[in-house]
């Protein structure tokens, strides 16, 4: 049997310390909310390093996570620290075992301002779309 995994590592600068302490009480109660769904959310992990600044929230999956957890806690953080600009990730999906669609990933691009989202990509699908004569768009 195969395993899939999601994986992603990336950066989000909230301005200050004070800011970044004030985030990880958002992460924690998005995984309160997250840990009562069913089937519970994958999540991501949440730290403030100190090679990365004081600011800036390092998040990551464990194993496995979720891009679209993580989208929510950014509009949350962009929301609640009047965050602006432009913030994106990417992400692999992966597979234990070599499975024919088994790998991909994407990224997706948000305007912190808004929480609306400038751009993405999904590559899962789009290589068999392609070949098989579509545009890939």
């Amino acid at each position: 049997m195969a395993d899939y995994f999601t994986h992603f590592s990336c950066l989000l600068d909230v301005g200050t310390p004070e800011t970044a302490a004030r985030a990880l009480d958002l992460y924690n109660q998005l995984s309160e909310d997250g840990a009562s769904e069913e089937p519970p959310s994958d999540g991501f992990l949440l730290s403030i390093q100190p090679e990365h600044g004081g600011s800036k929230l390092w998040m990551r999956d464990d194993v496995t996570g979720d891009p679209e957890r993580l989208i929510q806690f950014v509009i949350r953080c962009a929301a609640e620290f009047h965050l602006t600009g432009r913030w994106g990730f990417q992400y692999a999906n992966t597979c234990s075992r070599p499975r024919l669609d088994g790998f991909g990933g994407g990224a997706h691009v948000l305007d912190l301002a808004t929480g609306e989202t400038v751009a993405w990509i999904y590559t899962n699908g789009w290589l068999a779309e392609v070949i098989d004569g579509g545009d890939g768009a």
